[in-house]
């Protein structure tokens, strides 16, 4: 197991690396001048001159990237073109603040959708299933952007039960979501996110299910008597390392911040700080945070990899 887990590691350096030389390739493939954010209508070329040599942009890319990469490296992503301030700090902050409404979207969406997901695979062609596979259909279909201005719209401007947009009434420095004034906030942007993996989890679970339930163990299991409880558990068991990838894959995502459902309701995370660095053309920023999101992707794949290994030794001899 230990050998194992030292070769993923391992593996999981160059992909690393390819993805710092992604994120440093791709913000420059975008049209417009970043420096455009912060040069007076009356710029002179020496004054021009002078920031791109500030900010390293006079250099060639290859020298460019080796620069950053080394700068990364030693925890320095450079400062925000448009705020001033250090790229590490508008990153970090940005993500704590996504990581609050992960942490509870992450859980009811992957409780949601892996029990509807079961219960229709346990039960293929029943009317249960149909419903799951029809409501799954409808979940994946729906654009979350369109469900949040639905929620706000009800709930913020018809009922007027809880706030539409925003991060506390007292702003996110002073957040806490200990106090009921402050956690009220979190109520529709966690419903919103949570229902985009809810119809994935759901369809991938059916169909892991669906499949396992129909291989020769299984009728293995019943000839011998076992109870039809203890059946579902071992097919449940059988079918946890597809459905552990797809989850992996929806916990980046979410942790990655969706940009349309922060932009929805104001709310300052990964998303949002991305959508407003698109806008300014703030490269530092857009690579720094692209460059966080894509690690957290890495390290999310390298952990359910371990997982699906201590589920299905199998794993560990392919």
């Amino acid at each position: 197991m230990l050998g194992y887990i030292a070769r993923r590691i391992l593996l999981a350096i160059p992909i690393a690396f390819g993805v710092s030389v992604v994120c440093f390739s791709l913000v420059y493939l975008a049209p417009g001048d970043p420096l455009q954010t912060i040069l007076p209508s009356d710029a002179t070329q020496e004054m021009v001159a002078q920031i791109k040599h500030a900010y390293g942009f006079d250099r060639p890319l290859p020298v460019q990237y080796l620069l950053w990469l080394g700068h990364v490296l030693t925890g320095d992503f450079g400062a925000s073109i448009a705020t001033r301030r250090p790229v590490i700090l508008e990153v970090t902050g940005a993500l704590s603040n996504t990581f609050m409404l992960t942490s509870l979207a992450v859980p009811i969406a992957f409780l949601i959708g892996y029990t509807m997901g079961a219960v229709a695979g346990c039960f293929p062609g029943r009317a249960v299933d149909r419903v799951v596979t029809g409501a799954a259909v409808v979940g994946v279909s729906l654009p979350n952007y369109w469900l949040g201005i639905v929620l706000v719209i009800i709930f913020a401007v018809e009922l007027m039960a809880l706030p539409p947009t925003g991060m506390g009434p007292q702003g996110s420095a002073r957040f806490s979501i200990l106090r009921w004034s402050d956690a009220r906030y979190l109520v529709l942007p966690v419903i919103t996110l949570s229902m985009i993996p809810v119809g994935i989890i759901a369809r991938t679970t059916r169909a892991a299910v669906s499949e396992v339930l129909n291989q020769d163990f299984v009728t293995t299991l019943r000839a011998k008597g076992l109870s039809e409880l203890a059946v579902i558990r071992h097919v449940l068991k059988n079918s946890a390392p597809q459905v552990l990838a797809v989850m992996g894959l929806q916990f980046g995502y979410l942790m990655g911040g969706s940009i349309l459902v922060e932009t929805v309701f104001t709310w300052p995370g990964s998303g949002f700080m991305l959508s407003k660095a698109i806008i300014n053309r703030d490269i530092p920023v857009l690579q720094g945070t692209i460059l966080f999101l894509s690690m957290i992707f890495v390290a999310t794949n390298l952990v359910v990899d371990l997982m699906q290994s201590l589920i299905d030794p199998r794993i560990r001899r392919s």
